[in-house]
């Protein structure tokens, strides 16, 4: 029933937890593929996605790109996007199953569904991010793409998919859903750390709010990249989508 789409680059740290996480789906029958799609790893990744029997898909770098290159290769009814380091905690599937089981009956209209943020690390910071995050999330029906989004292929389609930009790809499709189209499921979605311990908490969640703040003022997704001095990162959310 799900096709899972899972960009990565070089991403052998994480990719083994995020792959196991969808054992217990796969077992039941909800994940029927998991397509790992490769922007130039230069470490084990292709090593592990191919001992957990995912699909390889290689692509040019940058997760819109890559992101894109998964949907193209789905072939069920319902796609996951899930980033390379971020691990479903137990139970989600049941959470998803209720979802597209209301919408495919019509009893929830069409809408693609998230999960809560956690972040995958201690201390006052982390509680603060995820906070944020989920103010956004509730406000704003803007998750990040750290928290995953299911679509139904039909849904993917009918708003044009993920456009090719340098970054902000999934705020991007967020607001071509709209509001009363995106619904934040109680499971949650636990997210390494690491680039917040290399590039610094405050850093990276003021950075994260500037480009929001001006894609929301309607500045062009490729001046906030130049302005950023960033591109996508195939390995997870661009740098206003990590929180």
């Amino acid at each position: 029933m799900i096709s899972v789409v899972i960009p990565a680059l070089n991403s052998e740290a994480h990719l083994g937890l995020t792959l196991s996480s969808l054992v217990p789906a796969a077992v039941d029958g909800l994940v029927r593929e998991v397509i790992v799609v490769d922007g130039g790893s230069s470490d084990r990744t292709l090593d592990i996605a191919d001992g957990a029997g995912a699909e390889i898909v290689k692509s040019a770098p940058g997760r819109s790109a890559q992101l894109k290159a998964g949907a193209d290769r789905a072939r069920f009814p319902w796609i996951l996007f899930l980033n390379a380091d971020t691990v479903l905690e137990p139970g989600w599937e049941r959470e998803v199953n209720v979802h597209i089981e209301r919408v495919d009956s019509g009893r929830r209209r069409a809408a693609a569904a998230s999960f809560r943020f956690a972040l995958d690390d201690e201390g006052l910071m982390a509680r603060t991010l995820e906070t944020l995050v989920s103010l956004r999330a509730s406000l704003l029906k803007l998750p990040s793409g750290d928290q995953g989004l299911l679509i139904s292929r039909a849904l993917y389609n009918e708003v044009g998919g993920f456009a090719p930009l340098p970054m902000l790809e999934d705020i991007d499709i967020l607001r071509r859903l709209g509001r009363k189209r995106v619904v934040v499921l109680n499971g949650r979605a636990a997210t390494s750390g690491e680039r917040y311990w290399r590039e610094g908490y405050l850093s990276r969640m003021v950075g994260n709010q500037v480009c929001l703040a001006l894609y929301m003022l309607g500045m062009p997704v490729r001046t906030i990249a130049n302005i950023a001095g960033r591109s996508s990162d195939p390995v997870g959310a661009p740098v206003a989508e990590r929180g």
